[in-house]
């Protein structure tokens, strides 16, 4: 069975993508902060009889981000690795004349540096496999929102990251996903006492995910609008 590595799985969208994945015969690796909400997570999946390694853990940790592809390593291959854990920061949002710069450095070691640390260790299973790189990115990374700066910011330079990841490894494909506003907890905190239920729900996004997985199309920077949502 094929393997994936995803993190930030315990909850929005990584929690939706993993359960299409098992539903479909795939093997994973699922990330989370908590022991607990992981955990949950890899038991509902293992109901489809598939194996789900759980490692609960920071991804800004050396020690964790090498136990997550070891795990996958267990697991004889990896031919998928969603880069979608990531942090808001503060909220409510700031604008970028008070933000606060020890924020905004966590923000950028989350968001960036992370997930360049989990590429450099992941790589060598994933051109064993010839596989795929997806890093979940937003509107805000090329979109001028006020108070989403640093937030904004980081996915930009996550998008330029995996861009020239994407040159580097031709024998990859390496996928920047916009998927658009979600009814997401990250999505609440930047609107903290708003009613945002007119988002859309993570698992709608999915099939969206799926077509461009499935696809083969060449890497590149690819918004759900850009694909087909059902």
């Amino acid at each position: 069975m094929p393997v994936a590595l995803i993190t930030g799985a315990s909850r929005g969208l990584g929690r939706a993508i993993a359960a299409d994945l098992a539903l479909d015969g795939w093997d994973l690796v699922v990330d989370g902060r908590r022991h607990g909400p992981v955990a949950e997570v890899a038991t509902a999946l293992r109901r489809f009889g598939h194996r789900v390694e759980a490692v609960a853990g920071d991804v800004t940790d050396p020690a964790h981000r090498s136990a997550l592809v070891s795990a996958a390593d267990r697991l004889g291959s990896l031919e998928l690795f969603v880069n979608n854990a990531s942090t808001l920061g503060p909220s409510p949002l700031p604008a970028l004349a008070r933000y606060p710069l020890d924020a905004w450095r966590e923000v950028y070691e989350v968001n960036v540096v992370a997930p360049l640390a989990l590429v450099q260790e992941a790589l060598p299973l994933l051109r064993a496999s010839g596989g795929t790189i997806l890093a979940i990115s937003s509107d805000a990374a090329v979109e001028a929102y006020p108070g989403w700066g640093g937030y904004g910011s980081s996915k930009a330079a996550l998008d330029q990251l995996h861009a020239v990841l994407a040159a580097e490894e031709p024998t990859l494909h390496v996928y920047r996903f916009d998927p658009g506003d979600m009814r997401t907890d990250m999505h609440q905190s930047a609107y903290p006492g708003e009613d945002i239920s007119d988002r859309p729900e993570p698992e709608s996004v999915v099939p969206a995910v799926r077509a461009l997985l499935d696809s083969g199309t060449p890497s590149g920077r690819y918004r759900i609008d850009d694909l087909v949502r059902s």
